[in-house]
């Protein structure tokens, strides 16, 4: 039995009873707010490729994260742009480096009130940007780098953190950091591992909010756009390894491999809306090609809808205050 009979268009003819029957929906808890600090200035700065994203100081970054927290977001990932770097990355693993700083500083803020999460990654604190350390041949050193990766963890970890967030793409380095987390007494930190990770155009705006020194591409170590079963193994190495969250990064490009991803795996699944679909969305909005707000609400579900549990987005404080207030978006 068909139409007459059968008309799907009753279901859709009031917004309460589009939102009675709608099959996904969000929540201020499923949002995380990344956040950069930097180590060298006195005063926030907009990111002009990301409008209404901040490079913030110490202290900015502190009413910023209290602000997210209280619109009820899930979490907060944070970055760190240091005022120096070097090879190896020297300040991602000091003590008095920036992002340990402002690891401290939120745990002080924010007291328990949110889940509190680092970018563990060697690239905003290297001077050629690579995610790793290099060999003598210019080549990005997987397992010397694991070394460094080890020691960032547990850096993290004593500054408070609650998840440190995998992003490099080295071989091993969920093992190695959950292996250094266990030895120095840290375990009951959490390992976020970025599990499917992909050499994406789309990062673009990123490298202006962290200042990126990066010379050439990163293909070597993230993933080819063109593969969608090697997510599979990327995913289930990490979680062998001990992930106790996976993330597949970009999100809107990559929401086949975000929904293999959530049908297979037993830990939570994360996708990250990056800097170039924040700024693609900000840009036409801008310019009037597109409705700002229902885009955004579009972008989420979607990456809600092919199975994201978490999603990590540039709006995350301004959707989670417009959920808190009970309204649509």
């Amino acid at each position: 039995m068909s139409y007459p009979t059968h008309r799907p268009r009753r279901l859709r003819r009031t917004a309460p009873l589009r939102r009675l029957v709608a099959e996904t929906r969000l929540h201020p808890a499923d949002l995380v707010l990344p956040m950069f600090v930097k180590e060298s200035l006195t005063a926030p700065v907009p990111l002009q490729s990301m409008p209404g994203v901040l490079q913030h100081t110490r202290e900015s970054l502190k009413v910023a994260a209290a602000e997210a927290v209280a619109a009820g977001v899930g979490g907060l990932m944070l970055f760190g742009i240091p005022a120096e770097r070097d090879p190896i990355g020297t300040a991602a693993t000091q003590p008095d480096g920036i992002l340990n700083l402002a690891l401290s500083d939120l745990r002080a803020e924010v007291g328990k009130d949110t889940v509190l999460m680092a970018d563990l990654c060697l690239d905003e604190f290297t001077d050629h940007g690579h995610c790793g350390v290099l060999d003598e041949h210019g080549e990005v050193d997987n397992d010397a780098t694991l070394l460094r990766y080890r020691e960032m963890a547990v850096a993290q970890a004593e500054a408070g953190a609650d998840l440190i967030g995998t992003s490099g793409m080295m071989d091993g380095q969920v093992a190695a950091c959950r292996d250094a987390l266990d030895g120095a007494g840290h375990t009951d930190t959490g390992v976020f591992a970025y599990a499917a990770k992909y050499a994406s155009a789309f990062y673009g705006p990123f490298r202006e909010a962290v200042d990126s020194a990066l010379q050439g591409d990163r293909r070597t170590y993230q993933q080819n756009p063109a593969n969608r079963r090697e997510s599979a193994r990327e995913v289930a190495l990490d979680v062998a390894e001990g992930a106790d969250l996976v993330m597949v990064k970009p999100a809107m490009s990559y929401l086949d491999v975000l929904a293999d991803v959530a049908a297979t795996v037993d830990v939570p699944v994360a996708a990250y809306q990056i800097s170039g679909e924040y700024a693609m969305i900000s840009a036409a909005a801008a310019n009037g090609w597109i409705d700002r707000d229902r885009a955004i609400a579009e972008s989420l579900l979607s990456i809600k809808r092919a199975g994201a549990q978490i999603v990590l987005t540039y709006w995350a404080t301004e959707v989670a205050a417009k959920l808190a207030a009970g309204q649509e978006i």
